[in-house]
């Protein structure tokens, strides 16, 4: 399993369309095949700044997801809000404290 972490910088006029077009998309994220989690965080000391961290089954999981209309439409209409150049990462995890 993977987990993909975005970070998303916006103009604070464009965060409530930003939130807007997570939460009508979120659902559609997660219908993918391999996907088994999405989640949106906003940073406490700068509210501008979102992550966003999605769990894969595989990175050619995340491959078809990142290839599709779907993404494609989405991605189009959030980069018109960003004031920074996103930047993304494609990690695996190494340890835990959770027991499963």
């Amino acid at each position: 399993m993977l987990t993909r972490i975005v970070k998303l910088t916006f103009k604070p006029e464009n965060i409530p369309s930003f939130e807007q077009i997570f939460a009508e998309t979120k659902n559609g994220i997660l219908a993918f095949e391999g996907c088994n989690m999405v989640e949106l965080y906003q940073d406490i000391n700068n509210p501008c700044i979102f992550f966003t961290y999605s769990f894969w089954d595989t990175p050619a999981d995340l491959e078809k997801y990142r290839n599709s209309d779907f993404f494609k439409t989405v991605w189009g209409k959030t980069k018109l809000l960003f004031s920074d150049k996103p930047e993304a990462w494609s990690v695996n995890k190494v340890q835990s404290t959770n027991p499963s």
